[in-house]
């Protein structure tokens, strides 16, 4: 290994260092309560040090954001996207909803900190490092469209709002488990699985849903599912 890349490697290390410590500080002590300083300490560097990998402490968090989206959204290995590909539209949302709750348990610290954690920056300040992020909530959304299509949805299910409702009852249940709020006897992974599909058979019966979808996706986001809704109905027609 030359010296280059042993400095790379070595640089990569100390990063990989300010990250793990910097994530653990954050969930365990609140975002907002955690300093540079403290960080350095962790890690027995100087605040100068961390400002040479990191601008600042926000910039530190963003870091650690896209690291958990691009987990929660990572495919998994090539035989589990076989299987997927392979179910029918509504086993394959259930699939892909059901992701999110297992992120939880393999990820705690990144999912408290993308979605418990009140005091961090919002992602948005950083739009074109998110993007991704938003090139998944779309594919999400195609997926409830499909299900539209194939009928086990029906035509006047919101893709937006039905996102967002399959969303937060999962999110609900994993934050429920990592606070420790369920009663002993209660089964997180049961409850998990009960809310996904009460929340879908509810979807399936056509029941009004009071949200607007214009507060629940960006323009770029409803802009870019016009062509999905026009291929759903277009399926339907035939």
């Amino acid at each position: 290994m030359g010296i280059k890349e042993r400095q790379e490697r070595d640089r990569e290390a100390v990063r990989r260092a300010i990250l793990d410590a910097a994530r653990e500080l954050f969930v365990t002590e609140g975002f907002q309560h955690v300093s540079i300083r403290k960080i350095a300490e962790r890690i027995e560097y100087s605040p100068a040090a961390i400002y040479s990998y990191f601008p600042s402490k926000d910039d530190i968090f963003f870091a650690l954001a896209e690291e958990g989206f691009r987990l929660l959204g990572s495919p998994a290995d090539a035989d589990a996207q076989e299987h997927l590909a392979g179910l029918e539209p509504l086993d394959r949302l259930r699939a892909v909803f059901w992701r999110m709750y297992e992120f939880s348990r393999q990820h705690p610290q990144y999912f408290a900190l993308m979605f418990m954690e009140r005091s961090v920056p919002r992602i948005s300040r950083e739009y074109e490092r998110f993007a991704f992020v938003r090139t998944r909530k779309q594919e999400i959304a195609a997926e409830i469209e499909a299900c539209i299509a194939s009928g086990d949805l029906p035509p006047s299910t919101s893709s937006g709002v039905a996102m967002r409702v399959l969303t937060a009852g999962l999110i609900g249940i994993a934050t429920l488990r990592l606070t420790e709020r369920l009663a002993p006897s209660e089964n997180a992974d049961d409850l998990a699985h009960d809310v996904l599909n009460v929340a879908l058979a509810g979807l399936r019966t056509g029941v009004p849903l009071r949200s607007s979808p214009s507060a629940l996706c960006t323009a770029d986001d409803a802009t870019d599912l016009q062509p999905v809704r026009a291929a759903s109905r277009a399926a339907q027609e035939s």
